[in-house]
């Protein structure tokens, strides 16, 4: 290994997983919902933000939608 090493000679190019990077959000999620998430990370050793992205991944990846239907007075 060299002591120093002489970079002004490299080449720049874009960083090819910048369109991968994740973007920071605020989400506001129920207590019992992270508290499922939490365990989940202890049992599989993957953070629980993880898991949420993963999940929230899957929906998108299968296109699931969800039915929401309100309910008027009767």
């Amino acid at each position: 290994m060299k002591d120093e090493y002489d970079f002004s000679k490299m080449k720049s190019r874009k960083n090819p997983y910048a369109s991968k990077l994740k973007k920071p959000v605020t989400i506001r999620l129920d207590e019992d919902v992270i508290t499922y998430f939490k365990a989940m990370a202890e049992d599989t050793g993957v953070p629980y933000q993880s898991l949420i992205n993963l999940y929230l991944r899957d929906c998108t990846a299968q296109h699931r939608t969800i039915d929401i239907s309100w309910r008027g007075k009767p």
